[in-house]
């Protein structure tokens, strides 16, 4: 899949030059659904831009097998959340919890691209594998900016239950689960994040790959919007320390993460001027539902990918914790 000739004049007239350089794969889409490219240019409005190409396959592939009807309506959906997000939300964000501003767009029945400035330009040249604790804390506080900027708002256009493994969207990953107590709660444990009398926008796929960080590793930025929607703040933090913490860091890291979470948190609330909000009473409903969220994400692990590396004790004692706590 590369650019058509319509394209690189679209990307031209975007950037106000006359030829493109060259393009770049910056990485496949997940399971064969298009591409995202670099494009360079001499001249213009910006020495490069980034184009996430999408075009639906007649073949759908998927690493781990699950090449379902219902799959592939869930991605088809989730890029049209994402072009929704960057048309109606995006512009709300700020240097605080910052994301790449939308240029173009553009959609049709078997293929959408969306046109974003480059972060590597402004300064978020860094994609990390691997971060210290105290790095990834730098994301820790995107996201409490990010959840307070969007606190109570409403989901219109994107999903009304954000993150890519909640229960609803997962059927087939329920079925292959073993029958177990985690499986027989599922919907429980989906009700109790539900219903939270405190929801935001969370980014629902909140994995270290989805950040970019400037050169200092003191400033954050993120990418991917395809499962963002509304949920408990805490769903995203849970994602996040998953996916870069090891087991024993977990153990380690749990309290700290927690307390520079909600201070965070509260920082933003007021940056924000977020009135008729009991930050209090928010924090004891989002801390309590902590366990709730590993254990639901551990429910959708254990029926996509049994063998998973995030599934270990520490996962595992947090599954129990919110099983204890609805029996």
């Amino acid at each position: 899949m590369s650019l058509s000739i319509q394209q690189q004049a679209k990307l031209c007239q975007i950037n106000q030059t006359k030829q493109i350089h060259h393009s770049e794969l910056i990485q496949s889409l997940w399971g064969g659904y298009g591409e995202l490219l670099r494009v360079h240019f001499k001249q213009g409005l910006r020495s490069s831009l980034v184009v996430k190409n999408i075009r639906y396959p007649e073949q759908v592939e998927h690493p781990r097998g699950w090449n379902t009807q219902g799959s592939h309506q869930r991605k088809v959906r989730s890029y049209q959340v994402e072009l929704a997000w960057y048309q109606h939300f995006a512009a709300a964000c700020d240097n605080n919890c910052y994301v790449p501003s939308l240029l173009d767009l553009s959609a049709d029945n078997n293929q959408q691209w969306l046109v974003l400035e480059d972060l590597h330009t402004l300064g978020f040249n860094q994609v990390k594998q691997q971060v210290s604790a105290e790095q990834a804390l730098i994301c820790v506080r995107w996201l409490a900016y990010f959840h307070a900027r969007f606190l109570q708002a409403s989901a219109a256009q994107l999903w009304q239950q954000g993150s890519y493994w909640h229960l609803a969207t997962r059927p087939d990953e329920l079925a292959a689960m073993e029958d177990s107590p985690l499986k027989q709660a599922a919907t429980a444990i989906d009700q109790q994040l539900q219903n939270s009398d405190y929801h935001c926008l969370i980014h629902g796929d909140a994995k270290l790959a989805n950040f970019c960080f400037n050169q200092e590793v003191s400033q954050a930025a993120a990418v991917d919007f395809q499962y963002v929607g509304k949920g408990c703040g805490i769903q995203d933090l849970v994602l996040f320390m998953g996916s870069c913490l090891s087991e024993q860091q977990c153990f380690e890291q749990q309290d700290h993460f927690l307390e520079v979470y909600f201070n965070q948190l509260k920082q933003a609330i007021s940056h924000y001027k977020i009135s008729l909000v009991n930050v209090a009473e928010l924090e004891r409903q989002w801390r309590a539902l902590y366990p709730f969220a590993w254990a639901d994400f551990q429910r959708f692990l254990l029926g996509w990918s049994p063998d998973h590396w995030k599934l270990n004790s520490y996962s595992e004692q947090q599954t129990q914790r919110a099983l204890k706590a609805l029996a």
